[in-house]
């Protein structure tokens, strides 16, 4: 028998918690370990049950989400941690993947699309909607640059620089293969080469520093 995901549900509007634990425990791959509506409590409930995932609300009164998103990393590495929020603003987006949210998913999200995140999210892959991808390019164009590194662009293959253009652009890697006309077996060999190189897991990781980077803001090498 397959282990369920075991979720801890943080939130501070009791309604919405509510309609998601309702949602989870219609399935019973999910397992609904706790809930509650404060970000300390959060913490707590985290720290002793260590759930697999928790969905974890971004604005709430005393602790906030962020917050609390840092203390869980610190001491529960292993826990995945979902951001569930109204806010669409790229500078909160961006927080949260730096405090290390393994996703960003906005409250308007499709039961379904909410199911898939969570089960990716337990897989350890990292979850951002398409158009929170867009904006998390566009905030850190518009934003000052956060260091002076200067990137070395012959660190990377010709063909590496065009899978970063992609990643930098939130394509996925069927959507890569397509645009650049290869087999998605190959495109997956080179995105690992490119994660190890940036000693990154996270392809969200790798398409801020991709941005960051000036990657995907010009036309692709040739």
């Amino acid at each position: 028998m397959t282990e369920k995901i075991r979720v801890l549900l943080v939130d501070d509007h009791a309604l919405f918690r509510g309609g998601v634990k309702a949602l989870l425990q219609r399935y019973p791959e999910f397992e609904v370990v706790d809930e509650t509506g404060d970000g300390l409590e959060g913490i707590k409930r985290a720290r002793s049950l260590k759930p697999d995932v928790v969905l974890l609300d971004l604005h709430m009164p005393g602790i906030s989400g962020l917050e609390a998103l840092k203390a869980i990393k610190e001491e529960i590495p292993g826990t995945r941690v979902l951001m569930l929020t109204v806010s669409e603003d790229a500078q909160d987006l961006m927080e949260a993947l730096r405090a290390g949210a393994s996703g960003y998913l906005v409250k308007n999200i499709e039961m379904d699309a909410l199911l898939d995140a969570v089960r990716r999210a337990a897989r350890g892959d990292s979850v951002v909607s398409p158009q929170m991808t867009a904006k998390l390019v566009q905030g850190v164009r518009e934003q000052p640059r956060l260091s002076q590194i200067v990137i070395e662009r012959d660190r990377f293959s010709r063909r590496e620089r065009d899978i970063l253009n992609c990643l930098a652009q939130g394509e996925s890697n069927k959507e890569i293969a397509r645009d650049l006309g290869l087999a998605e077996s190959t495109v997956k060999i080179h995105v690992q080469n490119v994660f190890k190189k940036l000693s990154m897991s996270s392809r969200v990781q790798v398409a801020l520093y991709a941005a960051e980077n000036g990657f995907g803001q010009r036309s692709r090498d040739t």
